[in-house]
């Protein structure tokens, strides 16, 4: 998470120091961004592979001690052969994606009537909404003690967000000739990277308690 914060301030921090220059550098600005973020989404995708890789193969052994316990939680119901467990995942993606169209687009009628910004609907209310089922599993696993579980579910998706899906969009508007880049705002980029230290903060010693819980809700 850290680096893939750092592979987002980079750019943001090279547009803010760009951006007081003449209009005709600040077109050199916007491909010198677009190169160094295809450069970057190249880099974070190797990263990625890499670390399934660690995690999987070559160094599997650190984390089987989280995949027994997943495997012990999973023993109490039922298990789906791989036939039938492919078939209910097609039907269950294709519903979700239906879902979510409906979701995204009742956004702008929400915002008219409720007067709710954008930003806080698709920042705060839609995450919440779509990782409820994780959300559930990490308080689950938490109150059964096993935090390494549980700090993997919370934070295993937004890896993949931030490791996976964001520099392959990146990849796939350069192959489609879009001009996507790792350019966010400022004040996003900046709440990630603080995002970040709080959670190496909360898990560097491996043990937490309530007061640091008070004060991560806090921040």
């Amino acid at each position: 998470m850290a680096v893939a914060s750092a592979s987002l301030i980079i750019p943001a921090t090279l547009y803010a120091s760009l951006s007081h220059e003449s209009d005709r550098d600040k077109e050199s600005s916007k491909q010198n961004i677009l190169f160094l973020s295809h450069g970057t989404a190249i880099i974070m995708l190797i990263l990625y592979l890499l670390y399934l890789f660690f995690q999987l193969k070559t160094h599997h052994d650190f984390f089987d001690e989280e995949r027994q316990d997943a495997d012990a939680d999973e023993e109490s119901g039922k298990i789906l052969k791989p036939i039938p467990a492919a078939i209910a995942l097609v039907i269950v993606t294709l519903l979700v994606s239906v879902l979510a169209e409906y979701l995204v687009g009742s956004i702008d009628s929400i915002v008219e009537t409720a007067h709710i910004s954008k930003t806080f609907i698709g920042l705060i209310l839609l995450p919440i909404v779509a990782n409820a089922a994780e959300h559930a599993t990490a308080c689950i696993v938490a109150y059964k003690n096993k935090m390494d579980l549980a700090i993997n579910v919370a934070i295993g998706s937004s890896l993949q967000i931030a490791l996976f899906v964001t520099p392959f969009l990146v990849i796939l508007g350069w192959i489609m000739g879009k001009d996507m880049t790792l350019k966010f705002e400022g004040f996003e980029t900046v709440v990630f990277f603080l995002s970040v230290l709080v959670v190496n903060y909360l898990i560097q010693d491996g043990k937490s308690n309530y007061l640091e819980g008070a004060m991560c809700l806090g921040t």
